[in-house]
């Protein structure tokens, strides 16, 4: 079953909101705290993409399936030099998303190269990315890329009566 990597277009745009909002979902799962699920998320992502489609540091694309159908996405930016991340300029995959009924293909992997072989070609010399820490499969895939671990983010939830 093959697939096929391009570039998303506007008439994709409430599709890969689909997508994002079951990314958004699964995360809202594991952790409802720290995961927001803004009521529209769908339609707010379909908006933000359309509002980053045409920035020429910003990388969105699609997967598609043999018969066309749009089964995954990437979102990846340029990002500045970051002083409150002690990070120099980079490129940021924000997302990778599958269907599941698409995965294990080579699908994601495909999606995640062709993101940072076009960050490299905006200039980039690195790519970082955050995954949720219950996420193992996307940990497998990201380091079967050759990233490495290097932060973790912690979350606590504050008591406004008391300083916990």
């Amino acid at each position: 079953m093959g697939h096929r990597i391009r570039n998303a277009r506007e008439e994709d745009l409430a599709k890969v909101g689909r997508l994002a909002g079951q990314l958004v979902r699964m995360h809202h799962a594991w952790d409802a705290q720290r995961w927001m699920l803004p009521s529209g998320v769908e339609e707010g992502y379909a908006r933000f993409f359309a509002g980053q489609l045409d920035d020429p540091d910003t990388v969105i694309l699609v997967a598609e399936d043999s018969l066309g159908e749009v089964v995954g996405y990437a979102y990846a930016a340029l990002e500045p030099r970051s002083w409150a991340d002690l990070r120099e300029a980079c490129g940021k995959l924000h997302d990778v998303f599958v269907v599941a009924r698409a995965r294990r293909q080579g699908i994601g992997k495909a999606l995640a190269r062709e993101a940072m072989a076009r960050l490299r070609d905006l200039g980039t010399p690195r790519v970082v990315l955050t995954s949720a820490w219950q996420n193992q499969e996307a940990h497998a895939l990201f380091r079967s890329l050759g990233f490495r671990e290097t932060m973790i983010e912690m979350a606590k939830e504050l008591d406004r009566s008391a300083a916990g």
